[in-house]
């Protein structure tokens, strides 16, 4: 485990500024950045010729324009994604070359227009890319900006023959952030990443933990029984911190949205408090404004799509403890910790178009 130069409680844009941008772009990034954010969120898969790619999962069609792409129809293809068959097109079976020509989009057009809008403005991203803009935007800005690394689908990219631990350690030590004080962590939902890149490199690791009935697609697929449920007991977190310096949990295991006779309410779980007993710093995600996404009491009307009280949140699990806010309104969440309201006229710096490759 590692120590690291942290901004606790941070507030961290969750695949850039995405509710007001298109997600995982170089723009959504710097909007983030303008807007305050201590830290980034990004995911990461594999190109075909091993380029560590910017996308929350690899099928794209749903936040590119690869259906539009004649040039590429012959790699639209079909496989099993967590037991479901999906048809698309995925980063995999694209070179980098090939994905750096497709255009972005907004993933929930209807439900955030004003991002849908940024539409075909930005292109997908390599991680070398965004380290770039992060390192010019810190020094831009007079700050160091953090960066929360998440590895997707690893056991999958390792069978193909495409290890991500050794891709990683490589744009990390190009761009010399394979160091405690680089304000980089890393993140999965697998554990079995996470120990093998404990010993490899010197950032802080830290483990996902989602629905808690769910199991960890690598140990489910080499045929082991544990659990989210398991990994988020106290015995499970004594684990978790010989190879992790925190956890990273769904914003509902740690906010317990309940029906009482008196009307709802949160309550908090008892996450937080064994986390930390471990010495495990806890981040929730995805603080996200839409009252879909809030617990009841925060939600402003009935209109699932229409914003609720997110800042009030925030707020809530500010003081229930947690060391980070993964969220999609970093100013709102910025609101809540710090009592300043930011606008979005702010402004990001010329260094960060994705034109400036």
């Amino acid at each position: 485990m590692q120590s690291s130069m942290v901004v606790t409680p941070a507030v961290v844009g969750h695949r850039g500024a995405s509710a007001h941008r298109p997600e995982h772009t170089l723009e959504a990034y710097a909007l983030a950045i303008a807007l305050g954010a201590d830290d980034i969120e990004l995911d990461l898969v594999m190109s075909a010729d091993g380029v560590l790619v910017v996308r929350h999962e690899t099928e794209l069609s749903r936040t590119t324009d690869v259906a539009e792409r004649p040039d590429l129809a012959h790699l639209r293809s079909s496989r099993l994604v967590e037991g479901r068959r999906v048809e698309g097109w995925f980063a995999d079976d694209l070179t980098w070359e090939q994905l750096s020509t497709l255009r972005t989009r907004e993933r929930w057009p209807a439900l955030r227009p004003g991002s849908a809008r940024h539409d075909g403005l930005g292109g997908v991203a390599s991680l070398d890319e965004v380290l770039g803009l992060v390192a010019a935007e810190s020094l831009h800005r007079g700050r160091a900006i953090g960066v929360m690394i998440e590895l997707k689908d690893c056991a999958w990219f390792a069978a193909r023959g495409l290890p991500v631990d050794e891709a990683l350690a490589a744009d990390l030590a190009r761009h010399d952030l394979d160091h405690p004080r680089s304000r980089v962590s890393v993140m999965s939902f697998e554990p079995t990443i996470l120990q093998r890149l404990a010993p490899m490199l010197r950032v802080p690791l830290v483990q996902l933990i989602d629905h808690l009935d769910d199991r960890p697609a690598d140990l489910a697929a080499q045929g082991l029984a544990t659990t989210f449920r398991d990994l988020a007991a106290p015995s499970g977190l004594a684990g978790v911190e010989r190879y992790a310096d925190g956890i990273g949990a769904r914003h509902s295991l740690v906010a317990r949205d309940v029906l009482t006779s008196a009307g709802p309410r949160v309550l908090p779980s008892r996450l937080v408090v064994d986390a930390h007993r471990e010495w495990l710093s806890v981040h929730v995600w995805t603080v996200r404004p839409e009252n879909q996404f809030l617990p009841r009491v925060f939600r402003r009307d009935a209109d699932r799509d229409g914003h609720g009280d997110v800042t009030g949140y925030a707020t809530w699990l500010l003081e229930a403890g947690v060391d980070g806010l993964i969220t999609d309104v970093p100013e709102a969440c910025l609101l809540a910790r710090d009592g300043q309201p930011v606008g979005l006229d702010a402004s990001a710096s010329g260094t960060s178009t994705h034109a400036a490759r």
